[in-house]
């Protein structure tokens, strides 16, 4: 009797554990119904109103809508690009209240009053902007993905070279840095153009600079 009982019990293991696998594997193989689909989330959208080139446009967003898809996908303003959605490329840089910002790391609702300008925005009556003209000029583009990006970054840097704002290449913080191609490099170098045009980014920032076409 003592040596039947090891062997029914590894035989109820054993029949335990083919069963519940075959279970399992009918569970698994069975096909999903509309019974087993979880119920949808409800989404709760807020009104904001966000001023774009001077408009006005009232939306009503998922709270979670960044910046950048909203200008996209919700007004149709595909100037500003969707690159990397990480910060690291600025493909999607805008101007905001003068300042530029990745709008992929931004929620729309977070600029309500706010003044946003894109790409689109920079020409005044049906003329290119002087950093725009100057980009064709130099030709600081290639296949042209990263360049309204690059365009609305060169137009905050010369304002923020402008004001006094200095970098981390510049030698003296407090003085007004020379413009130098040193200067302009560091603070365009949140822009990654993948064309390697820079040297060309480089001379259009020059001479709209110079020529204080800004």
């Amino acid at each position: 009797m003592e040596r039947i009982l090891p062997f029914l019990s590894v035989l109820s293991r054993r029949r335990f554990l083919g069963t519940a696998g075959a279970v399992t594997l009918a569970m698994a193989s069975r096909p999903a119904s509309a019974e087993d689909a979880p119920e949808p989330a409800s989404i709760h959208t807020k009104n904001v109103t966000l001023t774009v080139n001077g408009r006005r446009h009232a939306l009503d967003l998922d709270p979670r809508t960044t910046l950048l898809d909203t200008l996209r996908e919700h007004l149709g303003l595909t100037g500003t690009k969707k690159g990397c959605d990480q910060g690291q490329c600025g493909a999607c840089t805008v101007i905001v209240n003068g300042q530029r910002i990745n709008s992929c790391l931004t929620l729309a609702v977070m600029h309500a009053g706010d003044e946003i300008t894109t790409v689109e925005g920079l020409e005044e009556d049906g003329n290119l902007h002087p950093m725009q003209a100057a980009f064709v000029r130099h030709d600081g583009l290639q296949c042209g993905y990263c360049t309204p990006g690059q365009i609305c970054s060169a137009v905050a840097l010369l304002a923020e070279h402008k004001a006094g704002w200095p970098s981390y290449a510049t030698a003296d913080v407090a003085t007004v840095p020379a413009l130098t191609d040193a200067e302009i490099a560091e603070r365009m170098s949140g822009n990654i153009c993948r064309c390697s045009a820079y040297a060309n980014i480089v001379s259009a920032i020059r001479d709209v600079a110079e020529g204080g076409r800004t």
